[in-house]
């Protein structure tokens, strides 16, 4: 049954989305709902409809204090009437307790002067800056008080909603996530996205135990702790001891994995190698282990490096790893004496060396390209753009295959598991199909109906704005299927990884079926290692690809 979405007609429509979504997560979700969840959806539920509406509204803004001199809503009536409900049922506070970065946050700086004349008078701080006073008064005023306390002759009250814990829980359950909020239904009803139309039933769900909503909360929680800046041997002892791997989960685990990996990178930004290299230990096989061996060698434990080093570069987890473990192997095998192991020279591309007038807006790849352009071979600017279009439109039905665990809301992209080992292995036969067509032929059929059947849907691969039918017909005019082939299975051998690094422009010779990529370089400007890895690919197939470096007139 699909979700019902209110029109913006409606004065209250974002509580009738709401009511709906709570719907949707009660109906795939019962088996997991803790007592707090129902008892807040009986509270809720009990609630007068106005009393509802602010709520709702109050779920949708940031934080958990409110002024109710800014919750003026005209949907909803008189503030107050509104509120005392909400008061009654516990799931607002009145007139909670809380610390002066609040305050800071809740106050304009005439207001804190206004509030704290007397404290700020004492300790020399009456014409202090608002920057100021948010850096010095945690010091001076470390105790929480109550905001009637805080600013007795204040003009209004300030509210907690003591049910946001209790909120996000549930938002996680009908996203997935917590990158989505209750803006999409908004943006959807508005035209502002659209999403493919992907059947599932009340069994499709993103979590099956309430451990791994728990766990997903806490690695979100530490997340947000360490962007705020908190120690990050505090962060790294609450991974340790409070979220230990998940392995029964895949996906959690590499939540996890992320995490270390993050917590580790601030660890040696900070000095502590000790710590950092614990957390790269925890981090995973790819990223994490090259800079836990980098830290190594730069700690001058070359043999300690050299041990971990070896094993992985007759097996890499990625075509990153090995770019990196080639380079890093020799230099410690001759820092340790040792022979040194051969590695193949790295192919070079073709190279352009262009004098330019200097731009004046618009890039050096514009630049470039309007430079080479030609009536008979114009040039676009497609950086990780039209190769990954082109993959996305010929294997869309792949893409977008109802499999379980990879849809569960209607406002994905894409896939859930669009980056997790499997994602390929379990479409592989559907892949096939898809990539037959560049066999066959029509291919060029299949991706024309495919960009007008599904234009401007949302899609992990595809940029309408950029693959308009002027490139997508140049594309196909251009393009052999040989080498879309080719590029199309690097992608899926790596699609986080490969699917960046691409060239930044084309130039396409339709009159003859030709064309060729162009990497532009400005001046100073280096290749990066995805860059490197997809120039090589291109060389080893015969795809005609270039590096153009330009100068300044």
């Amino acid at each position: 049954m699909p979700l019902p979405i209110a029109p913006l007609s409606d004065p209250r429509y974002y509580l009738a989305n709401f009511r709906a979504a709570l719907d949707w997560v009660v109906a795939r979700y019962d088996d997991l709902l803790r007592d707090e969840e129902r008892d807040f959806l009986a509270r809720f539920a009990a609630l007068p409809e106005a009393a509802q509406a602010l709520l709702v509204r109050l779920v949708m803004r940031r934080g958990e204090h409110f002024r109710t001199s800014r919750l003026e809503y005209a949907e909803i009536g008189d503030t107050d009437a509104a509120l005392a409900p909400l008061i009654a049922s516990g799931l607002v506070a009145a007139d909670p307790a809380f610390g002066v970065e609040e305050l800071c946050r809740q106050l304009r700086l005439a207001e804190l002067r206004q509030a704290l004349a007397e404290a700020l008078a004492e300790a020399g701080l009456g014409r202090a800056t608002k920057g100021e006073l948010t850096t010095r008064l945690p010091e001076l005023m470390p105790a929480p008080r109550r905001y009637s306390a805080w600013w007795p002759e204040a003009p209004d009250r300030l509210i907690r909603l003591t049910a946001m814990a209790t909120c996000e829980r549930l938002r996680l359950m009908f996203f997935g996530n917590l990158r989505q909020d209750w803006s999409e239904f908004v943006l959807t009803e508005l035209g502002h996205q659209r999403f493919e139309t992907v059947p599932f039933g009340p069994e499709s769900r993103a979590f099956r135990y309430p451990e791994e909503l728990d766990a997903y909360l806490a690695l979100h929680a530490l997340g947000e702790r360490l962007a705020a800046g908190e120690a990050v041997s505090d962060l790294a002892d609450a991974l340790s001891e409070s979220l230990p791997p998940p392995a029964a989960n895949p996906w959690l685990a590499a939540r996890r994995r992320r995490l270390a990996l993050r917590l580790g990178r601030e660890a040696e930004r900070q000095g502590e190698v000790a710590l950092a290299l614990d957390l790269y230990a925890q981090g995973g096989e790819d990223e994490a282990l090259v800079r836990r061996l980098r830290l190594l060698e730069r700690l001058g434990e070359h043999r300690r490096a050299l041990d971990l080093a070896r094993p992985c570069l007759d097996a890499p987890a990625s075509e990153a790893q090995r770019q990196a473990l080639t380079r890093l192997v020799p230099r410690l095998e001759k820092r340790l004496g040792l022979m040194v192991t051969p590695s193949s020279p790295e192919p070079a591309p073709e190279q352009l060396t262009l004098t330019l007038p200097q731009a004046a807006g618009g890039g050096v790849e514009r630049a470039v390209a309007e430079h080479l352009a030609t009536p008979e071979a114009p040039v676009r600017y497609v950086e990780n753009g039209l190769l990954t279009g082109l993959f996305g439109l010929l294997c869309w039905e792949a893409i977008f295959a109802p499999l379980p665990g990879a849809f569960f809301h209607p406002f994905q992209s894409g896939p859930a598991d669009l980056y997790r080992p499997d994602f390929v292995s379990r479409r592989r036969a559907r892949f096939d199909a898809c990539l037959a067509r560049l066999d066959s032929g029509d291919y060029r059929q299949a991706i024309r109906a495919t960009w007008a059947a599904k234009h401007g849907l949302a899609s992990p691969f595809v940029a309408w704005e950029l693959l308009d039918r002027e490139l997508l017909e140049l594309a196909l005019a251009s393009l052999p299927p040989a080498h879309l082939r080719a590029c199309f299975e690097r992608l899926l051998a790596d699609l986080k990884a490969n699917r960046a690094g691409l060239p930044d422009l084309i130039q396409c010779f339709p009159g003859r079926g030709d064309y060729r990529l162009i990497e532009v370089k400005g001046p100073g400007d280096r290749l990066q290692d995805n860059q490197r890895r997809w120039l090589a690919f291109f060389q080893e197939r015969g795809i005609p690809a270039a590096v153009c470096r330009v100068r300044w007139a």
